[in-house]
């Protein structure tokens, strides 16, 4: 089993920053991390699934986000 837990921390991370900014970059960023994620073979189906929908939700967002300054 591989150890993704800095994947998992990087995404959360991004996560709270594209939450508390509307940074484009890091809600590009976390999309990546959790499309990486998910392609796990470790990964559950459950988890796989709420990776892909949060990646999905992340690229709807970023076509209405403006550049960040970060």
């Amino acid at each position: 089993m591989t150890n993704t837990s800095g994947l998992w921390a990087g995404a959360l991370s991004l996560l709270l920053i594209h939450d508390e900014t509307d940074c484009i970059h890091s809600a590009l960023n976390a999309s990546r991390l959790l499309e990486l994620l998910g392609e796990l073979e470790e990964i559950d189906d459950e988890t796989r699934g709420l990776c892909e929908r949060a990646s999905a939700r992340l690229g709807l967002q970023r076509a209405n986000l403006p550049a960040c300054s970060h």
